[in-house]
């Protein structure tokens, strides 16, 4: 009785030290995207189409958010963004079934122009000003090239930007590319407000708060350090397209 009671003991805290390695092996921080074109004279048939397949195939962790792009150079395209979802789960999911894959090539596919991309990232919690999950309609995405070997510079440059989103309330989710192309660190703001959040005078400028929080003259290292630790940088709006999105 007595070895019985000791193997039951030992089990449970064998149990309990592996927990927390199950709950980090879990995370679901990770976000696949895909970025199509429909062919200009076919958009209204292809919103019907991705719209459909949303609702039949991605539903859970593959859930779809949809974006129209408004601005930039991808401009009249449409971001489709999976998740958040963990590697674990994406391991899961296995092979796409057939009617999925048909009905993607057969339905979806063939109002599309040749261009498209996509990619998976992981968000950084440590640089955010706002939760994973905590979506809104309209976005800004700035899309942010590290030069080769630099990308922890760039998260120490990121660091300090973000004392001065919290201190001016700009909510920022920050991912990271992951086996996708390039390094590239993606900052998206999500405007609680609506675009007004953008109109002059809606919050101190950023130079003003950026010295408050970092220093004097610190704006002006800053200006020296994206000027010698990244490769590039550009930035896009999008607005949410809950008509062609999962439900």
């Amino acid at each position: 009785m007595k070895q019985k009671i000791i193997a039951t003991l030992s089990a449970s805290i064998l149990l309990l030290l592996l927990l927390p390695f199950a709950g980090i092996g879990q995370a679901k921080n990770v976000i696949s995207t895909h970025r199509v074109f429909p062919k200009i004279d076919k958009i209204a048939e292809f919103e019907k189409a991705v719209a459909n397949h949303a609702q039949k195939y991605h539903s859970g962790d593959n859930h779809w958010r949809v974006f129209a792009i408004q601005s930039g150079p991808d401009l009249g395209g449409y971001h489709i963004t999976e998740g958040p979802k963990s590697w674990e789960s994406e391991d899961a999911r296995g092979d796409i079934s057939p009617e999925h894959q048909t009905d993607w090539n057969k339905n979806v596919a063939i109002w599309l122009t040749d261009k498209q991309s996509g990619g998976y990232s992981v968000y950084q919690e440590s640089l955010s000003t706002i939760a994973l999950g905590d979506f809104t309609d309209k976005i800004q995405i700035n899309h942010v090239y590290p030069k080769p070997g630099q990308g922890d510079h760039v998260a120490a440059i990121l660091k300090k930007i973000k004392k001065a989103w919290e201190a001016s309330g700009v909510t920022v989710a920050v991912y990271m590319s992951s086996g996708s192309g390039p390094t590239q660190y993606t900052l998206t703001t999500r405007y609680k407000q609506g675009l007004k959040e953008r109109a002059p005078g809606f919050r101190k400028p950023f130079k003003e708060v950026y010295e408050t929080v970092n220093g004097e003259g610190s704006y002006e290292q800053y200006l020296k350090d994206i000027a010698e630790y990244t490769q590039e940088s550009w930035s896009e709006l999008l607005f949410m397209r809950k008509d062609l999105s999962s439900k």
